[in-house]
């Protein structure tokens, strides 16, 4: 009785590639190999997993309790910020043994803040796993609208932010009221949107993790998402679609010319910042049944430059030569601008990208930026709070990523050393991992950034690289930014063995 009463007190406590984002990627490359080592001997529930039910939490509703075929209790829970009538559901898996003495929350793809599905990894390796929907279902950005078709607020914020740490919070009293000990530990991991989420999560809330691996991260949304609409604009401006069999045919030429740069011929560019490769080399060559044109690498030249105000002004970074541009620049334009455009900008759900025009762009640019930047940018570079709080992140980026531009997690990374006093007071803490040909997603790193961070955390062991497992066996190591891997000159190229920390070029 003793057991189950704690279980009962008031628990105080303050599209399609991105579908893949929503599987717990970190854990799912070491899915057969044993948990982590647990920090509690006494790590046993103290109370049945039914009593539950009864935990009490501010504006939080335990909506069901249930047990699992993987030996977990499931919690979903409904969480509200009155008087909005909002409803945030939030998922949390506890082990029924073998629980590790971690929690780790877990983040989405695209517009969608998580879901249940994300659980399935950390809860093998022993963790109390939480998700969340962050207020809605589904990937779509429609959220953004209420009922009478204006913004609505309160989804915005709860997807942007609040959602997350709404879970974290019923994660950790769950845990506490179902073993009778908090977490001695928490740690995030993520990609893309779920990498936006964990450095949302150092930047308002830097005391609710430990550790946050964040990988391609979603940063600086209020740019980079209506910079994906940039190839539509810049081939309607051009009238020239350019086939994906010549957008395919350039970035092949572009590894081609640029591979070697760093000494090893392997099929990808260490650094795609260095390679200046000029699509007018293809001119006059048969492409998928046409001849290139001066016409095609005009776009292809302007769609890796990136967006540009009429005035030719910066506005943001292009793809990366090596990243494949038919993602958004084929014939149907990436549905995650689309909405971004027709639900938080225009509010207009039948808003077509053919009235795209270059004048538009920018107008809907500066726009973006003007009335989502403090909401969903993740961009604020002063990370003293999280320091300070003792916490440690791993940033992981793909230079081919097709999707986010690789450059914009880089100019957040130097604005927070030039914020924090430069790489010697930020590595302590942050560091940024760059993985040479590595599209959107985890990129072959597997589990490793969940390992490095916990032992960054737990043991005070700093990550000097990780490792990178690619097609065929091949494996290379990643330093952290800015060095790079420079091969040694003996050895196979495909063995990480062989490759040593280097200064860039």
């Amino acid at each position: 009785m003793k057991h189950t009463a704690l279980c009962k007190k008031t628990v105080s406590t303050g599209m399609f590639i991105l579908l893949t984002a929503l599987s717990s990627p970190f854990h799912s490359a070491r899915a057969a190999e044993a948990p982590f080592k647990p920090i509690f001997t006494d790590n046993a529930p103290v109370c049945s997993w039914e009593s539950l039910t009864n935990v009490m939490l501010p504006n939080t509703t335990i909506d069901s309790v249930v047990t699992n075929a993987d030996s977990s209790c499931r919690v979903t829970v409904t969480v509200t910020h009155p008087p909005t009538g909002d409803k945030v559901k939030v998922f949390i898996a506890l082990p029924m043994n073998g629980w590790n003495g971690r929690f780790e929350g877990t983040g989405g793809g695209g517009f969608s803040g998580g879901g249940p599905f994300g659980l399935v990894g950390p809860l093998h390796h022993g963790f109390v796993a939480g998700a969340t929907d962050t207020g809605h279902e589904g990937m779509s950005g429609s959220f953004g609208l209420d009922t009478n078709g204006r913004l609505n607020w309160q989804s915005i914020e709860d997807n942007a932010y609040l959602g997350i740490h709404d879970m974290t919070i019923v994660g950790k009293a769950l845990t506490k009221a179902f073993y009778g000990k908090e977490p001695r530990y928490s740690y995030f991991a993520g990609f893309s949107t779920g990498g936006r989420q964990g450095l949302m999560e150092a930047q308002r809330y830097p005391e609710d993790y430990d550790g946050i691996v964040s990988g391609c991260p979603a940063i600086n949304w209020q740019k980079f998402v209506l910079s994906e609409l940039w190839p539509q604009v810049v081939m309607a401006a051009s009238s020239n679609r350019v086939s994906t069999a010549k957008l395919r045919a350039a970035t092949a030429a572009a590894i081609a010319a640029c591979d070697a740069m760093d000494g090893v011929t392997d099929g990808l560019i260490e650094d795609p910042s260095r390679c200046t490769y000029d699509p007018k080399a293809l001119v006059g060559t048969e492409v998928g049944g046409s001849t290139f044109t001066e016409a095609d690498a005009d776009v292809i030249q302007k769609v890796w430059e990136g967006p540009r105000a009429r005035d030719g002004t910066f506005l943001w970074y292009g793809l990366s030569r090596g990243a494949d541009l038919s993602m958004l620049g084929g014939p149907r334009p990436f549905p995650i601008p689309m909405e971004w455009v027709r639900y938080f900008l225009v509010q207009d759900p039948k808003w077509e990208v053919s009235n795209l025009t270059p004048a538009e762009f920018e107008r809907l640019f500066k726009q973006s930026v003007e009335e989502y930047g403090a909401v969903f940018g993740t961009d604020n570079p002063d990370l003293s709070r999280f320091r300070d709080h003792g916490g440690k992140i791993v940033i992981t980026h793909g230079q081919a990523d097709q999707l986010i531009m690789t450059e914009g997690t880089v100019d957040y990374y130097k604005r927070v050393l030039q914020q924090m006093g430069g790489r010697e007071k930020v590595m302590p803490f942050a560091r940024l991992f760059l993985i040479p040909g590595a599209g959107h997603g985890n990129g072959g790193v597997g589990n490793g950034g969940v390992d490095a961070v916990v032992r960054w955390v737990e043991e005070g062991v700093a990550p000097e690289k990780l490792i990178n497992r690619g097609p065929n066996g091949r494996t290379r190591p990643l330093f952290p930014y800015p060095e790079v891997a420079r091969y040694k000159g003996t050895g196979s190229t495909d063995d990480a063995a062989n490759f040593v920390s280097a200064e860039p070029h």
